[in-house]
């Protein structure tokens, strides 16, 4: 059997123990409520943030991305600008290569040409110096064939007066048509004596001139 004072602290601690779990209730159902409110009400202001969040996020990306794609743009359009002015630049230089060429090989015509009159020149200058004549003016011209006399002196000689002309001396015979015969003094003859401006020219008889006499201006080659 409990006494009174076991009895009274019995009463005491079970009233202790319903009231702390009475509060444990309570605390639990406040608790729960405020949770609920507390949940409910930050709910779509969370979903905004998350919202807004994933928004700018994306657009940040997407800003990125155009970024990205401009600096791929401009290194591709200054690769082109840089193969168009490499493709210009070599254009340029073979056009520069070609215009060097021909310029070369214009310089190069111009050195044969210049050789080419000089070799020209050369033996015509020559041969004008060789020919320094002395003219001595108009003489009359007869025509004999060496051969139809039995001679082999040929037909490159023009008997004359040895007076006027000695033996070896060339001389140049220009007709009034223009014609130019050399011939070299080798021989003389009686016609000489009577007319020492009279030459007789040795000539084929098909080539002698069907008129016989002509008379053309004679200079002595020296």
């Amino acid at each position: 059997m409990l006494n009174k004072g076991e009895i009274l602290i019995f009463n005491t601690k079970k009233s202790i123990i319903i009231t702390l779990a009475t509060l444990t209730i309570f605390l639990i159902i406040g608790l729960g409520n405020r949770l609920t409110t507390v949940f409910a009400t930050n709910q779509p202001q969370t979903y905004m943030v998350n919202q807004q969040l994933v928004s700018e996020l994306t657009h940040a990306k997407q800003i990125i991305t155009d970024y990205d794609n401009q600096q791929v743009e401009q290194q591709k359009e200054t690769f082109k600008a840089n193969v168009l002015a490499e493709q210009q630049r070599q254009a340029q230089v073979k056009e520069q290569e070609r215009l060097e060429a021909e310029k070369q090989a214009q310089l190069q015509e111009q050195q044969r040409q210049q050789e080419v009159a000089a070799q020209t020149q050369a033996p015509a200058a020559v041969s004008q110096a060789a020919e320094q004549t002395s003219n001595q003016g108009t003489f009359k011209l007869s025509f004999y064939d060496p051969a139809v006399l039995g001679s082999n002196m040929g037909y490159s000689g023009v008997a004359a007066n040895l007076s006027v002309f000695p033996k070896g001396t060339k001389l140049k015979i220009t007709l009034s048509d223009g014609t130019v015969w050399y011939r070299t003094v080798n021989d003389t003859g009686t016609f000489a004596y009577s007319n020492p401006r009279q030459l007789d020219v040795a000539m084929p008889n098909n080539q002698i001139p069907s008129a016989g006499i002509l008379y053309a201006t004679v200079e002595i080659v020296s």
